[in-house]
């Protein structure tokens, strides 16, 4: 959508790494700060319903060392009619743009894009608010019981920045037994419908809305990843499968490991542009490392299979659509959920989604039902299984396993042996328990020097519900 529309606006369409290569890096940082600000300016803005008072305390804050003294320093133009922020950061090159829409959110130009007026109305998204939940948010009340009252203590303690982690900032709870909404509790200026970025709760999502495309018979986890850069002859990393990337294992290198992409969250580069480039440093299926790029690969290569298998039975089979993050997520009722594409239409599934508590809770929900979803099976019998069982290379150094595109939390005292979690940057957190039928939501602004201790709070909710 975006991409039809850049191709007639004459400006400079420079990509973020050929700008980095050419130009001093104090300019680059500029570049990527000024990419920052307006895109969480906008996200949270539109997708987020927050106050631009808000986004800077909470979004524009505990950020990258790289540009966090740079961002304050730049003024965001916000233009509410064509819903756009503009962040001004040079001289001689035109600011950095980002474009709101109310399927994917806001969308990075890229650097050197020289600005875009559509003059056309801005159509909003259609809520289901007045329905009764999962689908909408009408929730009955709960019968008190002292299970009930001690979740609510627990999740109560989770915003006193001490029980759980000294000055941890947590904006939102909400716990899950039985398909009932037992606790709930947002911080000030917060409510069930402010949405906030996942950061890497974003994999866990990627990971499930890949299942979908497997129950499609879209794709299989076991096929080789089709990238049309990778197909000429000789490419060693033609051989890798979805399932090698969905468990951070396919061997491949990048600039850093963990989850930086600087150049594709904040300088507006594509993801077919840049994550395709890195070679292999070790056999598939060998070492893990965690990085953004395996995700934003496997993802890459099912919007492909999609697209393929649409090209050749689309006419026989009306049914078959593209890879659509949007349409799975309205299944669900998660209509407050935005998952960002950049400006070549590839979602940014590693990280870059916005979403509510509730709107986890419901993702929580589907595996607690173990893929089924108002009488259909939304994901194959076996995925909740797949993603929570570790197999080939696991994490080191840390007290959690990994299965694919979930953590586990398999290893911890206190907590049954079933648990995985979906973990993001400032402690975004989905915790599912299937043999409790528990599902547990915390969302926090908090920074390195402010951890959230998931663990213990998981093992607090889990004593509290009586086991």
């Amino acid at each position: 959508m975006i991409k039809k529309l850049v191709s007639v606006v004459i400006g400079l369409s420079l990509a973020g790494n050929a700008l980095a290569q050419t130009n001093s890096v104090s300019e680059y940082d500029r570049a990527l700060a000024a990419g920052y600000k307006a895109q969480f300016t906008c996200s949270g803005l539109w997708n987020g319903n927050k106050s631009p008072e808000d986004i800077a305390a909470d979004e524009l804050t505990g950020i990258y060392p790289k540009i966090a003294d740079i961002v304050p320093t730049l003024d965001a133009d916000i233009d509410q009619t064509e819903r756009q922020v503009r962040v001004k950061y040079s001289d001689d090159m035109p600011p950095r743009i980002v474009i709101w829409n109310r399927t994917s959110g806001c969308t990075a130009m890229p650097i050197g894009f020289g600005g875009l007026k559509t003059g056309a109305p801005i159509k909003e998204r259609t809520f289901r608010d007045d329905r009764p939940w999962p689908m909408g948010d009408l929730i009955p009340a709960i019968r008190a019981s002292k299970e009930v009252a001690q979740a609510r203590k627990a999740a109560s303690a989770a915003f006193d920045g001490e029980s759980f982690g000294t000055n941890s900032k947590t904006s939102a709870v909400l716990i899950i037994k039985d398909s009932q909404v037992i606790a709930e509790q947002y911080k000030p200026g917060h409510d069930l419908h402010t949405a906030q970025r996942t950061w890497s709760v974003a994999k866990s999502m990627a990971g499930t809305i890949i299942g979908h495309s497997v129950h499609q018979g879209m794709v299989e986890v076991s096929s080789r990843v089709q990238i049309p850069q990778w197909k000429k002859f000789g490419d060693p990393r033609a051989f890798l499968t979805i399932d090698n990337l969905l468990r951070m294992s396919s061997g491949l290198t990048s600039d850093t490991a963990g989850n930086r992409t600087d150049a594709i969250y904040m300088g507006g580069a594509s993801v077919s542009q840049r994550v395709t480039a890195w070679p292999l440093l070790h056999r598939p299926g060998t070492k893990f490392r965690y990085a953004n790029n395996d995700t934003l690969l496997a993802v890459l290569a099912v919007q492909a299979a999609h697209r393929d298998r649409k090209n050749k039975l689309g006419n026989y089979m009306p049914e078959v659509h593209d890879f659509d993050p949007f349409r799975f997520f309205q299944k669900l009722g998660m209509t407050r959920t935005y998952v960002e594409t950049d400006w070549q239409d590839n979602y940014i599934l590693s990280s870059q989604v916005w979403t509510t508590a509730r709107d986890l809770g419901r993702m929580g929900m589907l595996y607690l039902n173990n893929g089924m979803w108002d009488g259909k099976r939304l994901l194959p019998e076996n995925w909740r299984e797949y993603v929570s069982t570790p197999s080939g290379p696991q994490p080191t150094g840390r007290n959690f396993g990994y299965g694919a595109q979930f953590w586990l939390m398999n290893q911890s005292d206190g907590i049954p042996k079933d648990t995985f979690a979906a973990f993001g940057n400032r402690g975004q957190y989905l915790v599912i328990i299937p043999s409790m039928d528990i599902a547990i939501v915390r969302r926090g602004y908090d920074t390195r020097e402010t951890r959230f201790d998931i663990e213990a709070f998981t093992r607090a909710v889990v004593k509290a519900m009586g086991k």
